[in-house]
């Protein structure tokens, strides 16, 4: 056995510490945002609930604020590595639609619960309800856009510095995200089929709402239908518009 062999399980195990050390300083860190409030919260009760020391913490997270925004720095790693992996085939509407797709089924199969809701539910609230973390939330998500623009613009053969349609495009999906988020957080509760249906009812109107006459549009028709996080997953289906 040469040496790489025999470290590798070793290494292996250490990766595993690591992660549940993480994830315990995540969780315990949202169960006492919850409890006590972002800004009540100090680093070292997040390190007593956890049973480390305070330099450890900082070993994984900058400050509290970044352990509130991993999951929004996921989300945006997650969309972007989905997009890099569509098919060339695909024209740039369909694969931004789908790679974004695929970004919410991944934070919502991670999300266990902590006190009886979704995780990934409690940061969206915490982070809604919290000016100081829904700035930095805005701004983290404006300065890390451009790589998944850049992203886009390669498979696209364009250039971003010239050609505004990859901008607009991740612009307009990231805003879906958004609304999806908001909706999720009214209803509080919610499987991933119903929310990936609430994100396809959502993006199946972006085309009617941007070009579409309001006044003939039948979407308050539409709207009755399939209203809601349940509606809206009852009716929806993985989205198979032409390719190129």
């Amino acid at each position: 056995m040469n040496g790489l062999d025999a470290t590798a399980p070793e290494e292996a195990r250490r990766d595993r510490k690591r992660r549940r050390t993480r994830d315990a300083l995540i969780d315990a860190a949202l169960e006492l945002f919850e409890a006590k409030g972002y800004e009540h919260t100090a680093v070292h009760e997040i390190t007593d609930a956890v049973d480390v020391a305070e330099r450890t913490f900082f070993r994984y997270f900058a400050s509290k604020e970044d352990v509130a925004l991993h999951f929004v720095r996921r989300e945006i790693d997650d969309f972007t590595t989905a997009l890099a992996a569509r098919p060339q085939q695909e024209c740039a509407g369909v694969a931004v639609r789908r790679a974004f797709r695929t970004s919410l089924e991944r934070l919502l199969a991670d999300s266990y619960e902590i006190n009886g809701e979704p995780r990934s539910l409690v940061v969206v609230r915490l982070i809604d309800s919290t000016p100081a973390l829904l700035a930095a939330s805005l701004r983290y998500t404006h300065e890390n856009s451009d790589q998944a623009v850049r992203v886009l613009a390669d498979r696209e053969g364009v250039d971003p510095e010239t050609d505004r349609r990859p901008w607009l495009l991740i612009t307009i999906y990231a805003a879906v995200l958004v609304l999806v988020h908001r909706e999720w957080r009214v209803v509080g509760r919610a499987d991933t089929d119903e929310l990936v249906g609430v994100f396809d009812a959502y993006a199946d109107e972006i085309g009617p709402t941007v070009s579409g006459d309001w006044s003939t549009t039948p979407q308050a028709t539409k709207r009755s239908e399939a209203h809601g996080l349940h509606g809206a997953a009852r009716a929806s289906r993985d989205p198979d518009p032409p390719t190129r």
